[in-house]
């Protein structure tokens, strides 16, 4: 068995376009006047029949239309891309196909189209359950609109999931225990919650250089902020499967489960990042990050694709360890040896887990409740050890 089966074989098609540009987004999105859907759906089953040809028979567990917003992709659009990806490999009997959308109207329009068209899970960028906050982050829905949305996704989907951001301008540690006790009295059996983080190269990063985004949280509250989701996920029986994820046992992300399980995939799409397998080298592939250059060298039946690089050892290890952390299953210490040529420094993992920010079995090692508040610090112990 070759590794990347023990994560399994999704495919992510990357849709770039936006409505409008958020200023916390450092996503590969873009705003633009006209789009030429028929264009894109060439493009898009153009690059599905050429992976395929390099993967042939691999049997596909997930696809994630994401972006961007999917959710303004046309139905027909949708429907003729994941009949291609039937069509080219073998997929689960019960595959999970996940579209992201915004609460706008335009998009929940076409809920029932996406049903049709093959979708069978919803994840929803809801963002914030008050409107000013709503405002803030440059969204164009309301709470009253998120929730007429939720709504219609439910009568369409069996499994929805919604995005909350946390840890925003001048918000309470009381104010989010409210917000996210509303989330959770919606929601049906997952949620992503992230904390803020102000990327480089957005608008907030350009407007916190300035000295604005004035009330940010403290690393006191915001640690504060992480304690409660984990308090009030578990009492209403969502634990976190991986550091912002949390499900009812059973209705994880299979997609992103595959990212950090260390699985393969397939990355489709201006700006799509891959990892795939091929005669034992594991290959990372990213498409260029421009829409028109990409949909213009994929026409002229040229990859859109930048050089590929093959993943050393060292390089499969580290990848297996930043990801596997994140989740509550943890790291399998003999496959990240298999990976890495080498086992983690032992002397490091005995002093992290005294500090009790890791607990390790025979066969696994974790990060704790209190590792995975400051997860980025533990990792940079075990890299550099």
């Amino acid at each position: 068995m070759e590794d990347w089966q023990h994560g399994g074989f999704g495919l992510y098609l990357h849709w770039p376009y936006c409505e409008s540009k958020c200023p916390y987004c450092d996503f590969n999105s873009h705003v633009a006047a006209q789009i030429d859907q028929n264009a894109w759906q060439r493009a898009y089953l153009a690059e599905i029949d050429r992976m395929g040809q390099q993967t042939p028979g691999r049997l596909l567990n997930s696809v994630y239309f994401g972006g961007g917003t999917p959710s303004l992709m046309a139905p027909e659009l949708v429907a003729a891309v994941i009949d291609r990806i039937r069509a080219t490999w073998p997929m689960t009997n019960d595959p999970e196909i996940t579209l992201e959308a915004n609460p706008g109207s335009v998009e929940v329009g076409r809920f029932r189209g996406f049903q049709q068209a093959g979708v069978t899970r919803v994840s929803m960028g809801i963002q914030a359950m008050n409107d000013q906050d709503l405002r803030r982050l440059g969204r164009k829905h309301s709470v009253a609109e998120a929730r007429k949305a939720f709504d219609v996704a439910r009568g369409c989907f069996d499994r929805v999931s919604f995005d909350l951001i946390y840890a925003r301008q001048d918000q309470s540690l009381d104010a989010w225990r409210i917000e996210l006790g509303k989330a959770l009295e919606l929601a049906i059996d997952h949620l992503s919650l992230y904390q803020l983080t102000i990327e480089d190269g957005t608008a907030f990063a350009d407007r916190f250089a300035k000295g604005g985004l004035r009330g940010l949280p403290s690393e006191d509250l915001s640690a504060e902020m992480f304690e409660l989701t984990q308090e009030l996920c578990d009492a209403a029986g969502l634990p976190a499967y991986e550091v912002s994820n949390h499900a009812k046992p059973g209705s994880e992300s299979r997609h992103n489960l595959i990212y950090w399980r260390g699985g393969d995939y397939i990355g489709i799409g201006p700006g799509a990042h891959g990892r795939m397998t091929l005669n034992n080298t594991r290959w990372a592939t990213e498409a260029i990050k421009s829409p028109a250059l990409w949909l213009e060298m994929v026409k002229a039946g040229k990859s859109p694709e930048l050089p590929r690089s093959a993943l050393t050892a060292e390089e499969r290890g580290l990848e297996y360890l930043l990801m596997s952390l994140r989740l509550s299953e943890g790291l399998n210490l003999d496959r990240y040896q298999h990976l890495s040529g080498t086992a983690l420094n032992a002397r490091k993992i005995k002093d992290l887990s005294d500090m009790g920010m890791l607990s390790q079995t025979d066969t696994h090692l974790h990060a704790t409740a209190a590792g995975r508040m400051v997860l980025n610090a533990v990792l940079r112990e075990l890299v550099v050890a």
